[in-house]
């Protein structure tokens, strides 16, 4: 089974009780016929001299080939290992043969050119946590000068065209500005009662399956609004392929994440179309894969290319799609201060943002009150890190009235604690402790420090991980400056917070906004960002306006066009928006006992 190169199982510590087996279900296509006696077998496996497995009936024993039928041979898929629990990681990590940098290289290789009809348009979106990641990576050499998020894009960009032979290339900002407006009108539903409060942000595979496996109970507060990944999957299957004269499986879509997990959320059966026989997305590469694929083919993404500085028109050079927009808040998508941001923005009186630190920077909350009469409309928080996310869980479940437990073992009970004494006595004091959104990611710092994306650089000192010290040429090993480099890079923690931090400041330096982002304002543009020159107004404008282009041509409303993604359309255009926008959770039932398990 082949792996990605970048892939590699060191400082795992999500170790997760094992099962005695992996099974996978199997439906029985043969009824046992009534006739047979109790016990006794009514088929029979035989095994050819080619290693082939066939299976005869009891009373065919004697007959021919033709009574024979051939087995297909088991194959375990990503869908199966979600819902097992029963491997030592909950990585994943061991099912990813078809998730990896080797499979896309293959498929471009194969794929035929483009007079042929089974030719497939390949495309591939980026996230801008890997650009700022790469970008880090660049700047911190001594060889190279340090560069924006644009530079780095028109890099890629110009590799995966000229070297690997996509033909075409997204960020996938404009995924998220679908995403975080679907995400609004989510939480406005929730909060008119169509739904359940708080609302949990769901663009996080990892946080995702966490709850889907551990904590049922956290489901319904779960955002059904699908994560970027997955609305440039909807975007490319269902909309540009349209425009490009493509059915949906005529299209090859890769994209480029910063975590591992990406690639779990991209094989969920929720998005794969059963009338095309296709997934949204086909292939998940993370960043330090994508790295590897430049070095791999020689490209030095250090030096600048033709075009990198300058912005582009649309409208004369046909990308379409807007890109690398601003979305201020957070580097992990900036869904919690959207909400913000809109809800001071239609609030008829002004309103006043108070930030907390829980316990630290990975865990805030956010508090909106009026500043007249100091009422508290909306209490959010950020959470990021499993650490926290335990103590998020217990807190959402006790405000909740939802007993915590494993699995699908959280059932709604006896309302406890507080939240019971809050709705007895109707204490407002206790009551405004109940968040009504919350923005979570499993990793500690968020995207920008995902699973995926680039250690930190060679150590100085030539130490190790460990902190022990290689005298590389005392041992008879003579090495260059990078391959000193990847040796120390190999080594380097995953989670280093000061490197972390270096491509936070990347992150928010290439859109122009200062580090850490203030609040959003009106309209969602914050104060200090290039908005001041009207550069991110023309942006934000022309994503509006294609925003309701979208609607109007994927969902195709009766009657009349929508202007905006706030206006809503006939059922039949509606179901189409959460057919593409939105999507649903559902428990893992486990069935392994611990106290059977054999160590």
């Amino acid at each position: 089974m082949a792996f990605s190169g970048a892939l590699t199982l060191t400082d795992l510590n999500d170790f997760i009780t094992p099962a005695q087996a992996c099974i996978k279900p199997v439906e029985q296509t043969n009824p046992v016929p009534h006739h047979a006696s109790e016990g006794a077998a009514s088929t029979e496996i035989r095994v050819d001299t080619t290693g082939s497995y066939y299976e005869v009936s009891s009373n065919d024993l004697k007959s021919g080939p033709n009574a024979q039928k051939k087995l297909q041979t088991a194959e375990i898929s990503l869908n199966d290992c979600l819902a097992c629990s029963g491997c030592i990681t909950s990585a994943e990590s061991v099912l990813i043969s078809m998730q990896s940098h080797t499979e896309v290289l293959n498929f471009l290789a194969n794929n035929p050119e483009d007079i042929c009809v089974s030719h497939k348009v390949p495309v591939i979106s980026i996230a801008p946590q890997t650009l700022a990641s790469l970008a880090a990576s660049i700047s911190s050499s001594s060889k190279a000068q340090p560069v924006t998020l644009q530079q780095v894009y028109r890099r890629v960009e110009a590799f995966c065209k000229t070297v690997l032979g996509f033909e075409h290339v997204y960020d996938t900002t404009f995924a998220r500005h679908l995403a975080l407006l679907e995400h609004i009108r989510e939480f406005q539903e929730r909060k008119s009662g169509e739904g359940q409060l708080p609302m949990l942000a769901s663009a996080c595979p990892g946080w995702v399956c966490y709850a889907e496996k551990t904590h049922a109970e956290m489901l319904p507060f779960i955002s059904r609004t699908k994560s970027p990944q997955q609305v440039m999957g909807s975007l490319m299957k269902e909309w540009l392929g349209l425009k490009w004269g493509k059915s949906p499986s005529q299209v090859y879509h890769v994209t480029v994440m910063p975590c591992y997990d990406k690639k779990l959320e991209a094989s969920r059966q929720d998005f794969y179309n059963d009338v095309y026989s296709t997934r949204d997305v086909d292939c998940v590469i993370t960043t330090g894969e994508l790295e590897l694929m430049m070095r791999e083919k020689g490209w030095d993404l250090s030096k600048p290319v033709k075009g990198e500085d300058s912005d582009r028109d649309p409208a004369v050079d046909g990308t379409i799609l807007p890109e690398l927009l601003d979305h201020a808040g957070s580097s992990s998508g900036s869904y919690l201060h959207t909400l913000i941001a809109t809800l001071s923005h239609t609030s008829p009186t002004p309103l006043e943002l108070t930030v907390r630190t829980v316990r630290a920077p990975d865990y805030e909350e956010y508090i909106l009150a009026d500043k007249t009469s100091g009422v508290v409309v909306f209490r959010g928080a950020k959470c990021y890190g499993f650490r926290n996310l335990q103590n998020l869980v217990r807190k959402v479940g006790r405000d909740a009235g939802v007993q915590v437990g494993r699995g699908a073992a959280g059932r709604i009970g006896g309302v406890r604690g507080r939240g019971l004494r809050a709705r007895k006595a109707g204490t407002d004091a206790v009551q405004d402790t109940k968040y009504d959104y919350v923005e979570v990611m499993a990793c500690p710092g968020g995207c920008v420090n995902g699973g995926g994306q680039l250690r930190p650089p060679a150590l100085s000192d030539g130490a190790d991980a460990e902190g022990f010290k290689r005298d590389w040429e005392a041992d008879g090993v003579k090495l260059d400056d990078d391959e000193f480099g990847r040796i120390q890079g190999q080594n380097a923690k995953w989670g280093d917070k000061e490197w972390t931090k270096k491509v936070e400041a990347v992150y928010w330096h290439g859109h122009g906004l200062p580090t850490p982002p203030p609040s959003p304002t009106l309209n969602g543009v914050p104060v200090g960002s290039r908005a001041t020159n009207g550069h991110v107004d023309l942006k934000t404008e022309r994503a509006e306006r294609l925003a309701a282009q979208v609607l109007n041509e994927a969902c195709k409303p009766k009657d009349t066009l929508v202007s905006s993604w706030t206006e809503n359309m006939n059922d039949e255009a509606e179901a189409l928006r959460r057919k593409y926008f939105r999507t649903q959770y559902r428990a893992v039932e486990g069935e392994v006992i611990g106290l059977a398990v054999q160590w």
